[in-house]
């Protein structure tokens, strides 16, 4: 794994909210959860959760899937494991 991949990866995990929502969606498990059960639980505003759950799909931590009208956020929970391998092998080991 790329050094730069991990730091955005980081990045995003970095805000508030955006830490909020992945904390969210790795308990919601792999079937994930539709986005406006994310914004009534979290009570984030529809604009500002979709630029958060952007974020962390560009970041690789997220997937969306479409069923119907309804649109699901899923945490990359391999991609994640991937990032805290690197920085316990990387940064935490001699």
């Amino acid at each position: 794994m790329d050094i730069e991949v991990v730091a955005k990866a980081l990045k995003e995990l970095g805000h508030p909210t955006r830490l909020m929502v992945f904390k969210r969606l790795v308990k919601a498990g792999p079937q994930g959860l539709a986005v406006g059960v994310i914004q009534q639980e979290l009570a984030i505003p529809g604009s500002t959760l979709s630029h958060h759950i952007s974020s962390l799909a560009s970041a690789n931590l997220v997937i969306q899937r479409r069923e119907g009208r309804v649109l699901f956020c899923v945490a990359k929970y391999d991609y994640f494991d991937e990032v805290i391998e690197f920085l316990q092998a990387e940064c935490c080991s001699d």
